[in-house]
C-alpha cells in the first residue's frame, strides 16, 4: 500500500507564499502587535536591526529604537485614527542601528487585527544618492551648452591674443618678451582648458555592446601598474559569476582609469597604501526614467576603494559638479565626465568616503547577451 502523499493545507501554502513575499521585498518590514512587541520581521527588518525575528518578537519595538523616537509617535497616531501615514527623514541613529540612519517610514493598520499596526522602513542614503546623481546629469548638461558657448565665443578671440602676441615678441625686448610668453602660455592654458570641456558637447550615441567587466577593470590596472600607481599595491574582489555590462569599452576604460588615478593621487605616498577592485550583483536597485513609467535595474556594482585620506564632508555632496576639486592643478571636470558618460549608459556613480576609506561605486545595467570579449578568464581575489 502506496502512502498518500502530504499536500499542504490552503490557508498553509498562502502563509508561506505571504512570508516568501515579505521576506523578497528589498526594505525592511515588521508587524507590531496591540501589545508593543515585534510580531514579525522580514529577513531585511532582521538586517536592519541586527536581530533575529524570535529575538525582535520577544521585546517592545520602543527596545529597538531611540529615546524618544517620532516612529513611537507614529504607531500611536495610526492605532487612534485607524489610517496609515507616511513620514520622511525620520532620525533612527543609535549605537544599536549605527549612525546616521536616517529612514522613510511608512506606518499602516492592520485592519484584521485591532491595534497591530505594519511599519516600513525605507533606508534614505541610496534614494539621497540616487537624487544627486540626477542632479550631477543636469550639471552635465549645463556644462554641455557653457562648453559649446565657449568653444565659439572663446578661441576665436584667444587665437587673436595668441597672434598677437606673437607678433610683439619680434620687437621687443628680452624683459618684455618674458611677458609675451607668458601671454601665449596662458593663452593655450584656456584653450586647453576648453578642448576638455568641448567632450561635454558631444552627445553623439556611442557604440556599446556587452562586456566583461573584468576585461576592462585587468586593463586599466596594467595601465596603472606600468604608470601613475606602480607603487601603489591594487587587489581584485571580483564576482566570478558576473553577467556581461552593455557598454563602450573604451569609455568605460576613461570612467575607471579616472577613478584609479583619483585613488592613486589619494593615496599619494602613504606606505601601506592599497586600491581594491571589486565587482558584484546587487539586486534591487532601480532607477526610474524620467516622463514615463518605465524603471531601469542597476543590479550590477564596480568599486574602487582607496585607504587614501577621506573626501571632505563638505566636499563630498558636489564632488560630480563641473570645477570642483581639491587639487591644486587640477580643473575639476574628471569626475564630472565620469558622471556623464555612466549617466549616458543609463547608471549612476556615488561617492562614500570616510576617514581612510573611500569608495567610488558604479551601478550599471546588465546585458543579455553574451560578452564580446568573454574569451578572458574572470579572476577573483587576485593582488599585485
Amino acid at each position: 500500500m502506496t502512502e498518500k502523499a502530504m499536500v499542504p493545507e490552503p490557508a498553509e501554502a498562502a502563509n508561506d507564499l505571504s512570508m516568501a513575499v515579505l521576506n523578497a521585498i528589498q526594505n525592511p518590514v515588521i508587524l507590531v502587535d496591540e501589545n508593543g512587541h515585534v510580531a514579525f520581521a522580514n529577513w531585511e527588518a532582521e538586517s536592519f536591526f541586527g536581530a533575529s525575528a524570535n529575538h525582535l518578537a520577544r521585546h517592545d519595538i520602543s527596545a529597538f529604537i531611540p529615546f524618544g523616537s517620532p516612529l513611537l509617535t507614529l504607531i500611536e497616531q495610526v492605532r487612534e485614527r485607524r489610517a496609515p501615514v507616511n513620514e520622511y527623514r525620520v532620525d533612527l541613529s543609535s549605537p544599536r542601528l549605527g549612525a546616521d540612519k536616517l529612514v522613510d517610514l511608512y506606518v499602516a493598520p492592520v485592519l484584521s487585527q485591532p491595534g497591530s499596526v505594519v511599519i516600513v522602513f525605507q533606508e534614505r542614503s541610496m534614494a539621497d544618492k540616487i537624487d544627486r546623481q540626477l542632479t550631477h546629469r543636469a550639471a552635465a548638461r549645463s556644462v554641455t551648452g557653457l562648453a559649446s558657448m565657449l568653444a565659439h565665443e572663446i578661441k576665436n578671440p584667444l587665437s587673436g591674443i595668441r597672434g598677437a602676441a606673437q607678433l610683439l615678441e619680434t620687437s621687443v625686448n628680452d624683459e618684455d618678451r618674458a611677458l609675451t610668453r607668458l601671454i601665449c602660455d596662458e593663452t593655450d592654458r584656456i584653450v586647453s582648458l576648453v578642448d576638455r570641456m568641448e567632450v561635454f558637447s558631444d552627445e553623439r550615441p556611442v557604440d556599446r555592446v556587452p562586456l566583461n567587466i573584468h576585461s576592462v577593470l585587468d586593463h586599466v590596472k596594467a595601465i596603472a601598474k606600468a604608470g601613475f600607481a606602480r607603487s601603489i599595491k591594487i587587489s581584485e574582489n571580483y564576482d566570478p559569476s558576473l553577467p556581461p555590462v552593455y557598454a563602450n569599452r573604451d569609455q568605460l576604460v576613461q570612467v575607471f582609469l579616472n577613478l584609479v588615478k583619483n585613488a592613486a593621487e589619494a593615496i599619494g605616498d602613504r606606505p601601506e597604501g592599497e586600491i581594491m577592485l571589486t565587482t558584484a550583483y546587487r539586486p534591487g536597485i532601480r532607477l526610474s526614467v524620467a516622463g514615463t513609467r518605465e524603471k531601469i535595474s542597476l543590479p550590477l556594482e564596480f568599486c574602487v576603494h582607496d585607504n587614501g585620506p577621506g573626501v571632505p564632508s563638505d566636499l563630498l555632496p558636489h564632488l560630480f559638479d563641473p570645477f570642483i576639486t581639491t587639487k591644486t592643478n587640477g580643473s575639476g571636470l574628471g569626475l564630472a565626465l565620469v558622471a556623464k558618460i555612466i549617466g549616458g549608459h543609463g547608471g549612476i556613480v556615488e561617492c562614500d568616503s570616510q576617514h581612510s576609506r573611500t569608495t567610488f561605486r558604479v551601478l550599471m545595467p546588465a546585458s543579455k547577451g553574451r560578452a564580446v570579449d568573454d574569451a578572458t578568464p574572470m579572476t577573483k581575489g587576485t593582488n599585485a
